[in-house]
């Protein structure tokens, strides 16, 4: 089982968004022009995608196989995690491959709140959270952060700064919840012991470290015990929770995300946070498997990963008007050299190819033409 009670996590790199964000109707052919100037051939590229089941990555996919030519294979786990175990068979369907990975959240212009969606198909077209899988991993975290902003109460007396916890975010034998950096919070003595001033029912009273009175201001310390609330910022506390190593199983993305949480409750917006953490992760992650994948060598293979944003469809529109932020890429050639794309340089080569594509396919022709087919009468073995 794993712990999330390390310090503070590796930092990420800085994924960028303002400005970024480009319409699948031009990210896909921009997509597919990067893969012919790589050398890849038309209708030889088998692609694949690794998104969420939600039905909003319904419209990327369509795109994918109108201008791919083929519907992409299926890489994708619930959450945008990468099914890293399905790498020899995508290999073994096509020539050329790209293999496309994106977390997604929903996005509502109206409000311009992310993190949810409408969902045409229920009885009143009602929002809900999206995507749903990755909101539901926040939700414990955001409930034990909400307990916490409101039962750690700064206050002052005779002029001293003063912190007031709550019993049971000091019991330390917990298995699982928020822990305070006491350390941060609480003077202690030169001894190491926390400078305790008095014991209420439910919780303690310690004088309030000094580089936290400083951080705040003497102001925020009133003679009435005030709520730290935001104040209770990501370097103050960390998680405990028991959760499966399991590589790719049921708790993968709660794994991948847990040791950023205290980050990802207190950002502005907590969905769209963990998808672009969760998307930094899995391109990290999945790069790795790819260069050590064998079915994958002396073949061509272009790996983006990114951020899928569904804005909810407005009336009268069936689809979302989705939008894909790059994150990176993994290049690798025929001869087995490959090579990453940031960010910036990422952006810089899609921008660079044309919106335009020649060898698009007409979907809607295509399927009338499969039903002009003479009728297949099924041989059954004996």
């Amino acid at each position: 089982m794993y712990r999330a009670d390390s310090p503070t996590p590796e930092p990420l790199a800085n994924f960028q968004i303002a400005n970024l964000a480009m319409r699948y109707s031009l990210f896909v052919p921009r997509l597919y022009n990067l893969c012919r100037t790589l050398g890849m051939q038309s209708g030889k590229i088998m692609a694949s995608r690794a998104f969420c089941s939600d039905e909003s990555q319904g419209y990327p996919i369509i795109l994918l196989a109108k201008h791919f030519g083929t519907f992409p294979f299926n890489h994708g786990q619930v959450g945008g995690v990468v099914a890293t175990d399905r790498h020899g068979p995508h290999a073994h369907h096509g020539e050329d491959l790209v293999l496309l990975q994106a977390s997604h959240v929903g996005y509502e212009a109206e409000t311009g709140t992310f993190g949810t969606y409408r969902r045409l198909q229920t009885k009143d077209q009602e929002s809900s959270t999206s995507c749903g899988k990755i909101c539901g991993v926040i939700d414990w975290y955001r409930r034990e952060y909400e307990f916490a902003k409101g039962q750690v109460l700064i206050h002052q007396r005779d002029g001293q700064g003063l912190i007031t916890i709550d019993n049971q975010l000091l019991n330390q034998r917990r298995e699982q919840g928020l822990f305070l950096r006491l350390a941060t919070l609480v003077r202690h003595s030169e001894d190491g012991q926390p400078q305790y001033v008095q014991s209420l029912s439910t919780s303690k009273v310690f004088l309030a470290a000094e580089g936290l009175v400083r951080e705040l201001g003497v102001e925020r310390f009133t003679t009435e015990p005030r709520p730290i609330g935001a104040a209770l910022t990501p370097d103050l506390f960390f998680f405990r929770r028991n959760v499966s190593t399991d590589e790719e199983g049921r708790e993968h993305l709660e794994q991948n995300l847990m040791r950023f949480m205290p980050l990802i409750v207190t950002a502005p917006s907590p969905p769209l946070t963990a998808a672009q953490i969760n998307t930094q992760i899995e391109f990290d992650r999945t790069y790795r498997t790819l260069v050590k994948e064998h079915a994958y060598q002396g073949k061509r293979l272009l790996f983006v990963a990114g951020l899928n944003i569904d804005v909810s469809p407005t009336e009268g529109r069936l689809f979302p008007l989705t939008k894909f932020v790059p994150w990176a890429a993994y290049v690798q050639e025929q001869s087995g050299n490959g090579y990453t794309l940031e960010q910036p340089e990422l952006m810089g080569r899609l921008h660079a190819q044309s919106t335009e594509n020649p060898d698009q396919i007409n979907l809607e022709a295509a399927i009338h033409a499969m039903e002009q087919v003479k009728e297949v009468t099924l041989k059954l073995p004996r």
